[in-house]
């Protein structure tokens, strides 16, 4: 994520912030019971918590001037009752606000990851990882922000700082007026830290996001910047973003370091301008404004007032952050970028019967990366398709698998159209074993069944052995409850594609996909994958993607891609006869 990007979406419309509000509001309906006992909770507290001053004022003026001792306990101990009450109100209220507040995170969270989990393989091309472990992550704890810290605080706060107001006016209402005459200033010192902070803790989220994108992707590309000796300069980029980060920061503890100064000073000129108007009352021998418990009362009130008005300007702002924090989190659950499922054939077995027909592809625009492609692979039939770097060889494979929406032309399977099967269902009759293995951090049994319970430890062992890879699985510790860990990092290149062969062997697919399988193996290695790419392809149609000619000369037929079309096709005898382009290349591997 850009900052500019970033930027905008914090500067939403005032009826985008509102539609958002709404929308993240809603989310609480499936937890309406603890969403209403958490307003009476609210409501509880905010009516209890101006009580108390009243009290203390009819307790010193009734029992402590006029020393009545016994009735002085005895009113000291209800009060003490009610402040035990507020506490366990107090206690209910930040403990089941917070709960609220998490279980909406967790069901918008667990939605957010299902539905990225359809999206289509372009959108992660041109996402980077660090920007979307940021809206998983740490917008929705944001999110969380609005319930737990947030909405039902400020309604509890200005329904608290009325109730006061109220009580002042009914006990004393010039005294009320004088008290609240910083008022003014107070409220346009809010006003400016709302602002401020506002903008500060934006700018702190989009640098979140960078650091995130930043460290994820260095930390996975590691090897590479310590090969190349680019520490310094790795550090250096770091570094920037780092203070820039500090900096944002800096900038947010800028605006509290003045605004919290304000308040207290504005706290004092009212109790100032309390103790002055009543000692005015006393000299001018108006008994009854001058009582003591008056002034307690009174100084209680303007730290009841003034506090909450303190947390009000940095409620407002974990609402605000929180709403849009809520507004990528939306965008991007209504992203069109989702895979639209209109499949509805989910068929029970497939025979794997593949014909292209005229099939243009694009990634952007109309920079075309395969042009025309015409060509048909019949049930149990196994096909090679070569060619150069770049020639499109992988992209007929992500259009199979409907990883990519093709522009012309169309695909069909079984006589089918492709667009007609589910996704889901088309790629669990499909095994695809890719040039970059990817391993989860687990064991190797877990990384082969991929966590499917059906599938047994003893179905993995055989199909080990029938691959000839359960030798070395059983030298490593703990043989196949070895963990791997993340990424795979304990295990070798060539060890890693294997494990992604019995992976591929135990779903029993209909359609076997080699994408660059053996690019990673040593000859030893190799020799072993290509015995047993023959058992693996045996009986069912396959599809092998090599740049190693070596490996494809026992399919049965052979497609040479070239600058995004077919240039030549037939078995491997009949292209080395032919002398084409297929035949230098053989060449070329030889020498």
């Amino acid at each position: 994520m850009t900052t500019g990007t970033a930027s905008s979406q914090g500067n939403k419309s005032g009826p985008s912030l509102r539609r958002n509000a709404r929308r993240l509001l809603a989310e609480a309906r499936p937890h309406w019971k603890l969403l209403a006992f958490t307003w009476v909770l609210m409501g509880v507290a905010s009516l209890i918590s101006p009580l108390r001053p009243w009290l203390i004022q009819e307790a010193f003026d009734r029992y402590v001037v006029q020393l009545h001792l016994p009735q002085l306990f005895r009113f000291s101990a209800g009060i003490f009752g009610l402040l035990m009450l507020e506490t366990l109100v107090q206690f209910g209220l930040s403990f089941y606000s917070a709960t609220l507040g998490q279980n909406i995170v967790h069901r918008l969270r667990t939605r957010l990851m299902s539905h990225l989990l359809g999206f289509r393989t372009r959108y992660f091309d041109n996402t980077p990882v660090g920007t979307l472990v940021t809206r998983v992550v740490n917008d929705l704890e944001t999110i969380s922000g609005v319930f737990s810290e947030g909405f039902i605080q400020v309604v509890g706060d200005l329904l608290k700082i009325l109730t006061a107001l109220a009580l002042m006016l009914w006990i004393d209402p010039m005294l009320t007026l004088v008290t609240l005459i910083p008022l003014p200033l107070l409220l346009v010192a809010t006003n400016f830290f709302k602002n401020g902070v506002n903008r500060a803790f934006q700018e702190v989220r989009n640098r979140v996001a960078e650091l995130n994108t930043f460290v994820q992707e260095h930390v996975a590309g590691m090897a590479i910047v310590q090969a190349f000796g680019r520490e310094k300069q790795e550090m250096e980029k770091f570094e920037k973003l780092n203070k820039a980060h500090a900096q944002a920061h800096i900038r947010s503890i800028w605006y509290y370091s003045i605004f919290f100064p304000v308040v207290e000073v504005v706290t004092a000129l009212s109790i100032g301008l309390t103790v002055w108007w009543v000692g005015r009352q006393s000299l001018l021998n108006v008994s009854a404004e001058a009582s003591p418990g008056r002034i307690i009362a009174f100084v209680l009130y303007v730290n009841m007032l003034y506090r909450p008005m303190r947390l009000l300007a940095d409620r407002f702002n974990t609402l605000q952050m929180g709403v849009i924090a809520a507004d990528r989190v939306f965008r991007m659950l209504d992203s069109q970028r989702h895979e639209e499922e209109s499949g509805h054939r989910r068929p029970a077995s497939l025979s794997g019967d593949i014909r292209f027909q005229n099939v243009w592809f694009a990634y952007h625009d109309e920079h075309w990366v395969l042009r025309d492609i015409s060509f048909h692979i019949r049930p149990g039939e196994t096909v090679a398709i070569v060619g150069p770097t770049g020639a499109g060889k992988s992209t007929l494979v992500n259009l199979l698998t409907r990883s990519y929406p093709w522009q012309k032309g169309q695909i069909f399977l079984d006589g089918f159209p492709l667009e007609e099967y589910h996704s889901g269902a088309l790629r669990g009759h499909m095994a695809l074993v890719p040039q970059d293995v990817f391993l989860f951090s687990g064991s190797i049994l877990d990384n082969v069944r991929l966590f499917n319970p059906n599938i047994s430890e003893a179905e993995i062992e055989n199909a080990a052995r029938q691959i000839g890879a359960h030798d070395f699985i059983k030298r490593l510790p703990g043989a196949y409850h070895f963990n791997v860990h993340e990424r795979g990092v304990m295990l070798s290149a060539g060890q890693r594609q294997i494990i992604s062969f019995i992976r591929a062997y135990v779903q029993k697919p209909q359609i076997l996909i080699l994408d660059e399988a053996t690019s990673a193996l040593d000859s030893e290695s190799e020799e072993l994958i290509r015995r047993a790419t023959l058992k693996l392809t045996e009986g069912r149609t396959s599809i092998i993607i090599a740049h190693r000619l070596s490996t494809v000369r026992h399919a049965h037929r052979i497609l040479l891609i070239h600058e995004g079309r077919i240039a030549e096709s037939g078995s491997h005898e009949a292209l080395l006869k032919s002398g084409g382009l297929y035949s230098r290349l053989v060449q070329l591997q030889l020498t």
